[in-house]
């Protein structure tokens, strides 16, 4: 069989992910990024089981967990700083064979691009057409113009793939709320623990970067759009710098410039995410609320899906419905489930709040463990099974 070509367009997580496991099989492939250069602007990232699972597929596994750090305990705490319920990594990791890790976005960007040959990756190429044909699919570029045997959209919330051959899809939706996130400097004594902190409308979270520092994020229910009257720093300042210790500690090693700010959204389900030799994967097919922490996850799982149906037969548009076959429905349920937690996690009627804080404290945490497997039990195809 002579070597086949893809171009993914996208070069964030899922889109790298894809060409490694495409490249791998012998196909020659391009990933084409609008961006001067392969980067991740963001702050921290978390790494469950299933993604690491994937990224063994991937042979990249161990390296990644050596770029991040394994959190001991987390879990959920009220305004007061009262546990609402906790998690065990030693038991999460003995029954998913994985801990979760978290690490620096940009350092999981670095390495999947060290995992490609330098020449295909072509950063500066902004798509700006797409067609499949009876010759191909082929794809215009500020670079110039690809043919290839498949294409992969893995260029985000507002996919440019998704407009041209599902033009009649619906556009993301605002999910609510608005959400922070950052980076501190090193602590002297970082917590021991993360957590999440539910409020009234609000949340900050917090768990352990390598080197002592604490990725952060917050969120708070307000409309799309609302800009803040001061810094962003300041804005966190002036809604979280009261709540439980750590977080005024946590605010005060934030550099002030180090804040990044984003309205969530999702996207509403899509019917198939294959048409003809052109497949989305990703943010593109299935942007999901970060309230699970699987978004990153979901696309490393549609990589080597994706690479998987591909082997073993020349017919891209079969291989193709198969992947959609797989990860529609999976993807969209775990969406389905982020969206729920965030709603419940949001609540701000001071009733609701207390009945979802008092449901929380009588959960037992093996049970909150158990409700994951769904999510986090996830086992490549046509690797074995062991659990």
């Amino acid at each position: 069989m002579p070597q086949r070509a893809a171009t993914i367009v996208g070069g964030g997580i899922g889109g790298l992910a894809a060409a490694i496991a495409l490249h791998r099989r012998g196909w020659r492939v391009e990933v084409l990024e609008r961006a001067p250069e392969f980067t991740e602007i963001g702050a921290g990232i978390s790494l469950w089981p299933n993604a690491l699972r994937a990224l063994e597929v991937l042979g990249l596994a161990d390296a990644v967990r050596a770029l991040g750090a394994a959190e001991a305990t987390g879990g959920v705490r009220d305004r007061q700083g009262r546990w609402l319920s906790r998690t065990d990594n030693a038991e999460l990791t003995r029954r998913f064979g994985h801990p979760l890790v978290v690490l620096h976005r940009a350092d999981l960007l670095r390495a999947l691009t060290e995992a490609l040959p330098a020449d295909s990756l072509r950063s500066g190429s902004e798509v700006s057409a797409l067609r499949d044909d009876d010759r191909g699919a082929i794809v215009e570029h500020g670079g110039g113009e690809s043919r290839a045997d498949l294409v992969i959209g893995a260029d985000g919330l507002r996919s440019v793939v998704r407009r041209a051959l599902w033009p009649a899809a619906a556009g993301p939706r605002y999910a609510g709320y608005t959400a922070w996130r950052m980076v501190t400097e090193p602590l002297a004594a970082p917590p021991a623990e993360g957590a999440a902190i539910w409020g009234r409308g609000e949340r900050f979270g917090y768990t352990a970067l390598p080197g002592g520092r604490m990725y952060c994020f917050a969120t708070a229910s307000l409309p799309a759009g609302t800009v803040s009257g001061t810094s962003e720093h300041a804005e966190l300042l002036r809604r979280f710098g009261s709540w439980p210790d750590p977080v005024p500690a946590l605010l005060a090693a934030v550099p002030v410039d180090a804040v990044l700010r984003h309205d969530l959204y999702d996207l509403p389900p899509l019917p198939t995410f294959a048409r003809g030799r052109v497949a989305l994967l990703g943010d593109a097919a299935h942007a999901m609320t970060p309230n699970l922490g699987q978004g990153a996850c979901q696309a490393l799982e549609d990589a080597v899906t994706l690479a998987h149906c591909l082997d073993g037969t020349p017919d891209v548009t079969a291989a193709l419905h198969s992947y959609d076959l797989l990860r529609r429905p999976r993807t969209q349920a775990v969406a389905r489930r982020s969206a729920r937690l965030g709603t419940v996690a949001q609540l701000s009627w001071p009733p609701a709040a207390l009945l979802r804080d008092m449901a929380a404290r009588l959960t037992p945490a093996r049970a909150t463990l158990r409700s994951m497997t769904p999510v986090l039990g996830w086992t490549p195809p046509g690797a074995a099974v062991t659990r």
